[in-house]
């Protein structure tokens, strides 16, 4: 499609996003954030794709935000044009995301693959938040989705820190959701999306709305919101096919 720093595909009813920033460890420029929002803009309105995979290379996820892009930013511009904030578009984006992570995954390359559903880590992975180190805070998530995903005291400590945290540790924690060898990673969370592709894409979103709900709610409210979502899949004809399907011991067709 003609962009500078990611590369995009489409398989099996999966939209790829590789970060490609070779030079740079992947890390996340303005022009790259465009570019990956115009994706993913056209992925999500295209019914080829069901499921999006977002990766980078062997040896890097992506190492952080392009600090030659912000050294010189200053506060009111940078409140003002929401610097950065695009990224937000990965969270918002009502497909599943699947975060295909190796190498290293800090700062922005950790926040943006927490904003995806979830991680298959390379075992290589190293994942943190390092920005005290250069004088700032994470700032696209990285104190909330990681304390959400850890716990407090790992995110205090890795915040406060800059601390790494390996893929075995990350696994361990909940951070990510397996840990595989680096060559089996990408081609596995492909093979996961193409699985949820075959699925019932109003099934699919739904859990994920569900899921995303419960995580900023109370017990209450997250089981009204799940029950609901749950009943109005009645009325759709991918229900009627997944249980018919299963009475008739076949392969359901939606």
């Amino acid at each position: 499609m003609g962009f500078e720093t990611i590369q995009s595909r489409i398989e099996n009813g999966v939209g790829v996003i590789t970060l490609h920033r070779p030079d740079a460890m992947n890390a996340l420029s303005e022009k790259m954030m465009l570019e990956v929002v115009e994706v993913l803009d056209q992925f999500e309105s295209d019914y080829a794709v069901a499921v999006i995979v977002l990766t980078g290379s062997e040896k890097a996820f992506a190492a952080g935000a392009d600090i030659k892009e912000m050294v010189d930013q200053t506060y009111l511009p940078a409140m003002q044009q929401q610097f950065l904030g695009q990224w937000e578009r990965i969270a918002s984006c009502p497909k599943p995301t699947i975060a295909a992570v190796t190498g290293y995954a800090l700062g922005g390359g950790c926040e943006i693959a927490m904003m995806c559903d979830f991680i298959i880590a390379g075992d290589n992975a190293k994942f943190g938040q390092p920005e005290i180190k250069i004088g700032t805070t994470p700032g696209l998530g990285g104190t909330q989705r990681l304390t959400r995903a850890v716990g407090k005291a790992k995110a205090m400590e890795m915040c406060l820190t800059g601390r790494m945290m390996d893929a075995a540790e990350a696994e361990k924690v909940g951070l990510v959701s397996r840990v595989l060898p680096v060559s089996d990673v990408l081609p596995e969370a492909i093979e996961t999306a193409s699985f949820i592709a075959k699925q019932s894409r109003p099934a699919a979103r739904l859990i994920k709305e569900c899921i995303n709900s419960g995580m900023n709610t109370s017990l209450e409210q997250g089981l009204g919101t799940e029950r609901r979502a749950f009943y109005s899949l009645f009325g759709t004809a991918d229900q009627k096919e997944g249980m018919q399907a299963f009475i008739d011991k076949r392969k359901p067709n939606y």
